[in-house]
């Protein structure tokens, strides 16, 4: 209830007193409320008296409310005229629920679902780990990479699930004593929350980064995974190192056996072709000139005509996700097109920070929040305030600007794996019961930092080829 109490009235508080006693100077009323509901959004997203999609689409209405050209009259009246600002138009912000963002994700889903319903994933997972033998150290590596290559294209949620599913006849090989089954257990979350920076519908805070690489920043689907999957499989060496130097399996050889054949009827053989064919086309987009969103309307129209995926299958699609990658898109949306954004940046002496501070500085806060709250929450918050500094901050322009940052920020958000609150991935391994938080915070914090100085060195590898 306290929560509650303080994520309401803290807001309400800001919005009743004077624009004129907020300390940011040359603010507007349509700012001023913009504020209010990205305070609204911080406090309901940390605090979560409501579920954190639903926060979203909180976002969404207030902002209908209080700053669009069709909210109630009384609330737009002599709006335009100097001092006001100007109202955003009403259909913008509906047409969030349609961004071509929300359709890749969408295209992702149907492509997991059907992947998941005709045994691909489990079938691949079969088939891929075979070369790695029975040495325990070169089957969780095996796990790892099938793990990180779903992540890639499936929900991190889903890939997470199949996999500790495949899991479970393995941790039944070892000792109960054996250190081996907690690097086993970690190396799931691990790989799946890795794995999905790949590509940029990996993980959802790759998605609201996409929105704002676009015009002079843009990034298309392959030159994202062109830098991505290196470094995804970079850091998965990394990782596996640091598992199994934290707990060394005592087993020197295991047989592992999954079960299972590859399903041959037409609809098997439809699914099988539509996710290699989406995933050619998304890498291939300089050749035929469609961009990701396009393509990613494939498998969703494939897959409904005919009838792999039907009314009963909707159901199961990640909603949630969806609504909440559209609270972030109308948040940003809102502090962008208000001015609240380039008014808050002018009002801290960024330009005081060498540019290395700068970058230090966001990534720490990005992967600092993103540990206890949602990631994508994290992302929703921070990226449209990454987008305006870096497209206000001279001093940065050497560094790749917004670009730089708004990817630095992204990766950041899914390098928070030091609490089980921090990724569903976590949650869902935690939840097994076989996970200890001691252990978790140990592994978690490691790759975490990791993670930072790679980001790091990503950023000046990128910055030296002059793709940022």
């Amino acid at each position: 209830m306290k929560k509650v109490v303080i994520a309401i009235l803290l807001p309400l508080a800001l919005l009743l007193i004077p624009t004129a006693w907020i300390p940011i100077e040359g603010l507007t009323l349509i700012e001023h409320r913009m504020l209010a509901i990205f305070l609204l959004a911080i406090l309901f997203w940390v605090l979560e008296p409501i579920p954190i999609f639903a926060t979203s689409v909180l976002v969404v209405g207030l902002e209908l409310l209080l700053i669009s050209n069709k909210g109630p009259v009384f609330l737009r009246t002599g709006f335009g005229t100097e001092g006001f600002g100007t109202l955003m138009d009403y259909s913008a912000i509906l047409g969030t629920f349609a961004s071509p963002i929300i359709m890749l994700f969408l295209g992702g889903f149907f492509l997991a679902m059907a992947a998941t319903k005709y045994r691909l994933d489990t079938n691949l997972a079969r088939v891929c780990l075979r070369p790695f033998g029975e040495n325990p150290r070169m089957v969780m590596l095996g796990l790892m990479l099938i793990t990180a290559f779903f992540s890639m294209f499936m929900s991190n949620t889903a890939t997470t699930a199949l996999m500790l599913a495949i899991l479970a006849p393995v941790l039944k090989l070892f000792k109960k004593d054996d250190p081996g089954r907690l690097a086993f257990i970690l190396c799931i979350p691990f790989a799946a929350n890795i794995g999905g920076i790949g590509t940029p519908i990996g993980t959802p805070p790759n998605a609201v980064a996409m929105k704002y690489l676009a015009g002079e920043n843009a990034v298309t689907f392959s030159q994202w995974m062109a830098f991505g999957i290196p470094f995804a499989v970079v850091m998965l060496a990394l990782a596996w190192w640091l598992l199994l130097k934290f707990n060394p399996p005592k087993e020197t050889r295991m047989q592992l056996v999954i079960k299972g054949k590859f399903d041959l009827s037409w609809r098997a053989i439809v699914v099988y072709v539509t996710f290699a064919g989406t995933i050619l086309l998304w890498l291939t987009g300089a050749l035929h000139g469609m961009n990701s969103y396009v393509v990613a309307m494939f498998p969703v129209v494939i897959f409904v005509v005919t009838s792999i995926v039907g009314k009963n299958d909707l159901k199961k699609i990640s909603w949630d996700v969806l609504w909440l990658i559209t609270g972030g898109i109308a948040l940003g949306m809102g502090l962008e097109q208000t001015g609240l954004s380039k008014s808050m940046i002018d009002s801290v002496p960024f330009s005081a920070f060498p540019p290395l501070v700068i970058v230090l500085m966001v990534t720490i806060v990005a992967i600092t929040m993103s540990t206890f709250i949602s990631n994508t929450a994290t992302a929703n918050l921070l990226l449209p305030i990454m987008a305006a500094l870096g497209a206000n901050l001279a001093a940065l322009e050497s560094w790749g600007g917004a670009k730089m940052l708004i990817i630095a920020v992204a990766l950041s958000c899914s390098f928070a794996m030091a609490l089980p609150v921090s990724t569903p991935p976590n949650a869902m391994a935690y939840a097994t019961g076989l996970l200890d938080t001691k252990s978790l915070i140990r592994a978690g914090i490691s790759v975490s930092i990791l993670g930072l100085i790679f980001i790091y060195g990503l950023m000046f590898l990128l910055n030296q080829t002059g793709f940022v």
